[in-house]
């Protein structure tokens, strides 16, 4: 065999295992990617599925963690605590991980989950996402994280009072969340002005009187929310 065929047959074995090389090099990363592609995806049993209220949301479950905070993470401080804030989540720092936990009762936060249920309750809105319950704070201009009211779990609706689905118009471009808050408090302030309140039996007055007080009422919450930039029909 001449120099040239032999150099001509180092060449191909060369080729070829060049080539296992580039195989084996190429299955190796695609296995890397996909283990830490399953890594950074949330295991079945790291979530559960809300379906009170209809909610039909999936969460992290207590104990889930993330390396550092959760991108775009609300910082929340309550009673010398911290917290991060997430997509109606919340977790605390453990070390370099943060670490999903229940919703501290008493906070506040400055938006609501983007994804949450409107629940009505005695007459009141509550806004519930992840089996935590928020109330809008007017004082606080935020929304508070409250117990459950005891009973809303199998009494509450989510649709709002019959009586209180006057037709309003934003004029200010008030966002869906502080319409329910304004129309939550004029009801109460019609309530307190005329002693007639829609949620109860015959609006919780002598039934002669009803149908005064009744427009009485729709006049009082007219009013508040006219005030407050809405045109009222």
């Amino acid at each position: 065999m001449n120099t040239r065929c032999i150099a001509s047959e180092r060449a191909s074995t060369n080729r070829a295992w060049l080539s296992i090389w580039m195989l084996t090099l190429a299955a190796t990363l695609l296995a890397w990617t996909a283990s830490h592609a399953e890594e950074r995806r949330p295991r079945v049993r790291d979530m559960h599925y809300d379906t009170q209220f209809s909610h039909n949301r999936y969460y992290h479950s207590p104990g889930y963690s993330v390396v550092g905070a959760p991108h775009g993470a609300y910082e929340i401080r309550h009673r010398d605590s911290h917290y991060w804030y997430h997509g109606g989540e919340w977790y605390r720092p453990r070390g370099r991980f943060s670490v999903v936990v229940a919703a501290p009762i008493g906070a506040f936060v400055p938006v609501l989950p983007p994804y949450y249920s409107t629940v009505w309750w005695r007459g009141a809105p509550y806004y519930y996402a992840d089996n935590t319950y928020y109330s809008w704070d007017a004082g606080q201009r935020q929304y508070e994280v409250v117990d459950a009211p005891v009973g809303i779990d199998s009494g509450a609706s989510t649709a709002a009072p019959a009586a209180e689905e006057v037709f309003i118009y934003p004029k200010n471009g008030q966002t869906a969340e502080q319409q329910e808050s304004d129309r939550y408090e004029c009801h109460r302030f019609a309530v307190q002005q005329t002693g007639y309140d829609p949620t109860l039996a015959g609006g919780g007055v002598q039934a002669d009187a009803s149908v005064s007080k009744r427009s009485d009422y729709l006049r009082a919450q007219a009013a508040c929310l006219e005030a407050r930039g809405y045109s009222v029909k």
